[in-house]
């Protein structure tokens, strides 16, 4: 059997879906693959075991009680650690303004749903080949230990984020001068 992105790396896929269906569907036909699975129930959970588990990947459905995907999903990216850390937004809405909004939140693929096993498996394999031609071989650093999983990822700067819509550099250069003499 040929070896995976996952299993060279030893780095799991995280699926956060609210929806046991979903994610026991997808734990089936990502296990049958190869590759290594860690769940999560909701966003909440999810940022502490992305902090202890580092996947390589995580699938993220949007619509979710108390942290829905896109929350999740920018909570991640505001992380320095998981700037690049390939995110695919799960959802069975497709619209041009939700695509719109996962890609503002920082997502790098979004999926529908219901999915089958040779999608999942496709987006799997894009974004790890994706990722691993954009990684750079620097260590990364430790959150500081004092603080929890999530609240390093809730405390960590969104200014820092080159996918936030706050990053300094793109705010104007100088304020506006007055069309006034």
């Amino acid at each position: 059997m040929q070896a995976t992105a996952s299993e060279q790396t030893g780095s799991p896929l995280l699926v956060i879906d609210d929806s046991s269906t979903i994610r026991r569907s997808a734990e089936i036909f990502l296990g049958q693959a190869g590759y290594r699975v860690v769940l999560a129930d909701d966003g909440f959970a999810a940022l502490s075991v992305i902090l202890e588990q580092r996947p390589a990947l995580v699938f993220c459905d949007v619509q979710m009680p108390r942290l829905d995907g896109f929350q999740t999903c920018a909570l991640i990216r505001r992380h320095p650690e998981f700037r690049s850390l390939p995110i695919v937004l799960l959802t069975s809405r497709d619209g041009v303004l939700d695509r719109a909004r996962g890609v503002l939140a920082g997502a790098t693929a979004y999926l529908t749903k219901p999915f089958t096993k040779d999608s999942l498996l496709r987006t799997v394999r894009e974004q790890l080949a994706a990722a691993s031609s954009l990684s750079v071989s620097s260590p990364l650093s430790s959150p500081p230990s004092s603080a929890s999983p999530a609240t390093s990822l809730l405390m960590a700067s969104p200014l820092s984020s080159p996918r936030s819509p706050l990053t300094p550099s793109m705010a104007p250069a100088s304020p506006p001068t007055s069309p006034l003499p």
